[in-house]
Order: C-alpha cells, then sequence, then structure tokens
C-alpha cells in the first residue's frame, strides 16, 4: 500500500488555482498541520506555533514550501520515498549561528515575503487559514488577507478513491486490533495496560503489511462504570477489568495520512438483562445511523435515526453526544454539526457513525463504525461483528 498518490496532490494544487483565480486572490498559505498534508503529502513534524511553516500555493507557478531545519532530514527522506508532492523549500535556523548566515526563527516571515517576492508576488490579496501569519504581515504590509480555510474544508470533505482504499487498509486493521482485544481481554487486567498490550500487536502488523508506510494507533477502554464517560473519568490509570463489566474499547488508527475509527462494546462475562437490553438498542441504532449514509438523504437524517431507535427503547435520556462526524485526515472533521446539518450527503464522504448509551453506575454501550457514503449503499469499512454472542467474553 503506497502512500497517497501524488497525483492526489497535483488535482488538488490545480483546483486551489482554480479558486484563486476566480477570487483575484494572488497565493494560498497553508500553515496548520492537517491541511499542510492535505496539500503537500508532508506529515508535518513541528508545531507552527512553536515552528512556523507554510505551504504556499500560487495562483501561477508551482508551490513550495517555507520549513524550519528541524525537518530537514525528513524532507530528505519523504522526497527519497515519493511522498513529498512540493518538492521546492526553503528553511530557516533555529537561532542565529555565526556559520550559518541564513534566516533565523525570528525573520521566517521575512524569508517567506522574499519566496513569494522571488516568484513575482509583491502585493495583493492572499488566501490564509484564520487571520494568516502575523509575521508575514509585519515583513510585507502591502499584502493583504482573507480566510478561506471553509474552502480547505470543503476539499477534504470528499475523499479521492486512493484515499478511501487507504482507509480500508486502515479499517481492516483496526478489526484485527478488534479481534485481538476479543481474544486477549480477562478480569483484573490493567485497562490501560491491555490497551498498550494490543497497539503494539497492531504497530507489529501494520509493520508487516506495510513496512514501508507511516502507521499510528491510538486505543481507550473504559471497563464497567467508567464507560458511562465517553471521553473517560479523568481518574483510570488502575482501572482494571472485572467479571460482570461491560466495555468499551476504541480503537483509532491512521495510516499514511487518513483516519478510521472503530470501537465496540464487549462483556467480560455474561452480560445481564439491563446490559443486553442496552447493547441491542446501541447495536440497532448504530446500524440505522449508517444505512442513512446515502446520497440524497440529509446529513441530519442519520443522526435522527438513531435517536429515535434509542428514544423509542426508552433510552432517551441517556444520550450525551451526537451521532457522528466527518473523518479523514483527522479523526474529527467537518462537518461536526451532524444533528442540525440539513444538506444532503455527498458521495465519498466518510462518517463516524456512533450513537451511544450513558447508564450512570451501569456503563456506556457503543458501536462505532467508520462509514462512507455511497450513491445507493452505504460502505461500512469496519468489520467487526457487533453480535453479543460474539461480544461477550468467557470467564
Amino acid at each position: 500500500m503506497p502512500f497517497v498518490p501524488m497525483d492526489v496532490f497535483a488535482d488538488r494544487a490545480a483546483r486551489i488555482q482554480t479558486y484563486l483565480g476566480e477570487r483575484d486572490l494572488c497565493a494560498f498559505i497553508v500553515s496548520t498541520p492537517d491541511n499542510f498534508f492535505m496539500v503537500s503529502g508532508f506529515l508535518l513534524d513541528v508545531a507552527p506555533w512553536e515552528r512556523p511553516v507554510a505551504a504556499v500555493i500560487p495562483r501561477e507557478g508551482d508551490p513550495f514550501l517555507v520549513m524550519n531545519e528541524l525537518s530537514t532530514n525528513h524532507l530528505l527522506m519523504a522526497a527519497e520515498r515519493g511522498s513529498l508532492f512540493i518538492g521546492d523549500y526553503v528553511i530557516y535556523t533555529e537561532h542565529p549561528r555565526w556559520q550559518n548566515r541564513t534566516y533565523s526563527r525570528a525573520q521566517w516571515g521575512e524569508l517567506l515575503a522574499l519566496q513569494l517576492k522571488e516568484r513575482g508576488i509583491t502585493g495583493g490579496t492572499l488566501a490564509v487559514e484564520g487571520s494568516g501569519p502575523g509575521a508575514l504581515k509585519i515583513a510585507e504590509p502591502a499584502f493583504g488577507f482573507v480566510d478561506e480555510t471553509p474552502f480547505l474544508v470543503e476539499m477534504r470533505e470528499v475523499k479521492y478513491p486512493a484515499e478511501l482504499a487507504i482507509m480500508r487498509e486502515c479499517a481492516a486493521l483496526t478489526d484485527f486490533g478488534q479481534d485481538r482485544y476479543m481474544e486477549h481481554v480477562k478480569p483484573d487486567k490493567n485497562v490501560a495496560a491491555f490497551d498498550h498490550e494490543i497497539a503494539a500487536v497492531m504497530i507489529e502488523e501494520a509493520a508487516r503489511r506495510f513496512p514501508a508506510d507511516h502507521f499510528q494507533v491510538r486505543m481507550r477502554g473504559q471497563s464497567g462504570p467508567a464507560s458511562a464517560s465517553p471521553h473517560g473519568t479523568g481518574a483510570d490509570c488502575g482501572a482494571v477489568f472485572e467479571r460482570g463489566h461491560g466495555v468499551v474499547n476504541i480503537i483509532i488508527g491512521n495510516l499514511s495520512g487518513l483516519t478510521v475509527e472503530n470501537e465496540r462494546t464487549l462483556f467480560v462475562g455474561p452480560p445481564n438483562d439491563q446490559q443486553r437490553a442496552a447493547f441491542a438498542v446501541a447495536t440497532e441504532a448504530c446500524e440505522a445511523a449508517a444505512a442513512q449514509m446515502v446520497v440524497g438523504n440529509l446529513v441530519s437524517s442519520a443522526d435522527a435515526a438513531a435517536q429515535a431507535v434509542i428514544e423509542r427503547a426508552g433510552f432517551g435520556a441517556n444520550i450525551n453526544h451526537r451521532t457522528g462526524h466527518g473523518m479523514g485526515i483527522a479523526g474529527h472533521e467537518f462537518p461536526d454539526d451532524m444533528p442540525v446539518l440539513h444538506r444532503p450527503f455527498k458521495e465519498r464522504e466518510v462518517y463516524s457513525a456512533e450513537p451511544g448509551i450513558y447508564i450512570y453506575g451501569l456503563g456506556g454501550f457503543r458501536h462505532d463504525d467508520s462509514v462512507v457514503v455511497g450513491a445507493e449503499t452505504p460502505e461500512v469499512l469496519t468489520k467487526r461483528s457487533k453480535r453479543i454472542e460474539d461480544q461477550t467474553v468467557a470467564v
């Protein structure tokens, strides 16, 4: 499995240049990590607030980068493996050094202004994220700035077929992780430590399948009453699995810069009647939400479908969050306002379907599938069974 192919980035660059021409903007400056990857193919290895960087797509001419020296060898390696779309870059140093008379961190705005000038861009309006680089405003006051973040968001919503291929492979890895989780979870094991054990197994498997790629995994299991808090209790270092606990297991994988979510509810030993009832409703709600993710349906219909299932079963008071969100380069991408977003789904968007039921003192019940919006039927990327028989550990 290769990294995202270069023709994807080339198409994005062409779309950005067309957009700039239509609005009489002279260049687009991108500096946040996720959008930086979207236009360049480079997995940013610095925090831009600490070491500012810029990916610049001029209205005419080739894109270029202004980078910090920490990334020097990473850039060379990315170019060698063919995953760097923008190969024209300049580098500034961490601090002034007598033996290296290049621009320093304090002068990075001047370097960016110089690179624009050398390409004939000395004034006019620049498209930026937010308010744009403050250092450039100081270095070259002739520029105007307009926030064009919504255009970048729109570009990320619909995935290219090559991106979906990577997300399918990532989903298969997360299914592998869910399988291993079910095989090895036992009472009295520390939850956080066990999460790391399974993450290590997944990384080894990813290295076997895709030895030349990038893979990261984040796991968060919550067992028993703690699972009623969707994002953790804030004080669970010593938490262990116990007989009778329900467990919400979260696996978030990122392969070659693209993210997939995969969550399942499981039981350590036979569930009681209340657990069975909540599990069944959470499962039905997850599948009802995913079924709505078809071109022509409203985005809000997925949330409404899941909510209707939960409320009809009498668990309406136990809903604590929306049904899902967009995903792709980031785990949580736009659109994030699913319940009130009344535009139609777009083909090849990817959403999570993760409605939940949270009963204080008992636990949480949530499955999360990553779903591709289809022209006629949705494609559920995450395949791990949601049957209660397959989600119950014999102890």
